[in-house]
């Protein structure tokens, strides 16, 4: 059964051609969140890591110096670790409880690029998978109350001769690699075969030799997270993956990196989020929420729900907006509005990606207000990720409401396709305009879908 179209697309089926109700307390729910993460606060004390021996020269590794001040902050019941006035060469930063690293404008840290800076190896998530591997460039684990603020910048140094070639050309349609350099190819199969295998965490070694490269920023199993004001640029993979995180808050944060995988902001099985006033030019998703992998994803069952997202512009990446692909712990309960986003580059407006190998169950998705210029496919739900239905793990989306959003110019508006087993139930557009657009796409396997005001080229879209 195919679905819904405009002009000579046909064959398009639908429960309801009229838009429904929205229920009043909708958008109220979004107010609560906004009203509930509140960022944490800090004692008014100021630990300069240049009094711990720290020097702004580019070559002095101001690793040890930085946990010093840190520990200290720590230890005196909490404030403010100061970066300012140059750029420090450090490695692994990990933050600890009642902590503020504070990078003014004038400051940057950073990050070796010797892999060896960041090991002994932690317990870490990478692609959604548990293991022990590279610690993340700045990382946390069950840590209370913690920031990262400022108008600095962090800035990881990957290039095309560093930490990107390991991604190699597997699994991209751009070549990254290097000839004589390993890539992760070996070592991510690996992994994914002891996750199917239930093999320990504490028995999956994945750091030095395995060539997966270390997320950004990433605390993990943490609550009261703050991070405002900074620049992240030239991130290995990841650029800041918040992990089983609740109260978290993601303010006037510039994610700018082109690299292989630099997905911008990734909460994974977190709660309680709120994303704002953020600029993401990136070299995959900007924003991706996500809930765990596979057998992992599906063990831990812990979606990720709560999550606003506000004022955002987005440039470069694989999608603005994104729900998946490691999403086998179920998201529920998304807002965006008022974000903005635009680029020859940008391949996805709104997405949702998952198949029968990732399954999830991706409930109460709510968006309104948003404006696309240029982007290659508006607003995509696709059950065909990656293995596609090679499993056995069926997906559930419904009670998806996209409402007033325009689009200026698409190659494409819409990719969403169901199973016939497990259509797409209640999509809901309401005063969505695309203005131009080369074809209109796939509308199939869907269930109570309906659009009201919805127009293609000025003609409306009949359900």
């Amino acid at each position: 059964m195919s679905c819904c179209a405009l002009g000579a697309l046909a064959g398009c089926t639908s429960t309801t051609a009229t838009s429904p109700t929205l229920a009043t307390d909708t958008w109220l729910a979004a107010e609560k969140i906004r009203q509930q993460v509140t960022p944490p606060q800090f004692a008014d004390r100021t630990f300069d890591i240049r009094d711990f021996g720290a020097k702004a020269n580019s070559q002095q590794d101001n690793t040890k110096a930085v946990a010093a001040a840190i520990e200290a902050c720590h230890k005196a019941g909490g404030g403010k670790v100061l970066v300012t006035q140059g750029k420090y060469l450090c490695g692994a930063i990990h933050l600890m409880s009642n902590v503020n690293l504070h990078i003014t404008k004038d400051a940057t840290i950073a990050f070796s690029t010797d892999p060896n800076s960041y090991l002994p190896a932690v317990f870490t998530r990478w692609e959604g998978m548990e293991m022990m591997g590279y610690s993340p460039l700045i990382y946390a684990y069950g840590q209370t109350n913690i920031a990262i603020t400022g108008e600095g910048t962090v800035d990881g140094q990957a290039n095309r001769t560093t930490w990107w070639p390991w991604k190699g050309s597997n699994f991209s349609t751009v070549d990254w690699g290097i000839a004589g350099v390993p890539t992760q190819t070996e070592a991510r199969n690996k992994l994914m075969q002891d996750m199917e295998n239930n093999v320990p965490v504490a028995e999956r070694i994945y750091a030095d030799g395995s060539y997966l490269r270390p997320v950004f920023i990433q605390p993990y199993l943490c609550t009261n997270v703050l991070i405002e004001g900074i620049t992240i640029t030239n991130a290995p993979f990841w650029l800041m993956n918040p992990v089983r995180c609740e109260n978290v808050t993601i303010d006037a944060v510039t994610f700018a990196s082109l690299g292989p995988n630099s997905d911008g902001c990734d909460p994974e099985s977190c709660k309680n989020v709120v994303i704002k006033n953020c600029l993401f030019d990136t070299g995959d998703d900007c924003i991706a929420i996500k809930s765990g992998r596979n057998a992992d994803g599906r063990r831990l069952n812990i979606p990720s729900e709560n999550i606003l997202i506000s004022n955002c512009k987005m440039r470069n990446g694989h999608g603005g907006v994104v729900i998946g692909s490691e999403i086998s712990g179920g998201v529920r309960n998304v807002f965006v509005e008022n974000c903005a986003m635009s680029s020859p580059e940008l391949e996805r407006g709104i997405r949702v990606k998952t198949n029968s190998v990732r399954g999830g169950l991706i409930e109460n998705i709510f968006v309104r207000d948003v404006t696309i210029g240029e982007v290659q496919t508006a607003i995509v739900i696709d059950f065909d990720y990656e293995e596609g239905d090679a499993g056995k793990f069926t997906p559930t989306v419904r009670n998806i409401d996209i409402r007033n959003l325009t689009c200026q110019n698409a190659k494409q508006v819409f990719q969403v396709r169901g199973y016939q087993r497990s259509p797409i139930q209640n999509l809901h557009l309401t005063n969505c305009h695309f203005k131009e657009a080369a074809k209109i796409g796939v509308l199939e396997q869907l269930d109570n879908f309906s659009a009201s005001n919805v127009t293609i080229k000025g003609v409306e879209l009949s359900v």
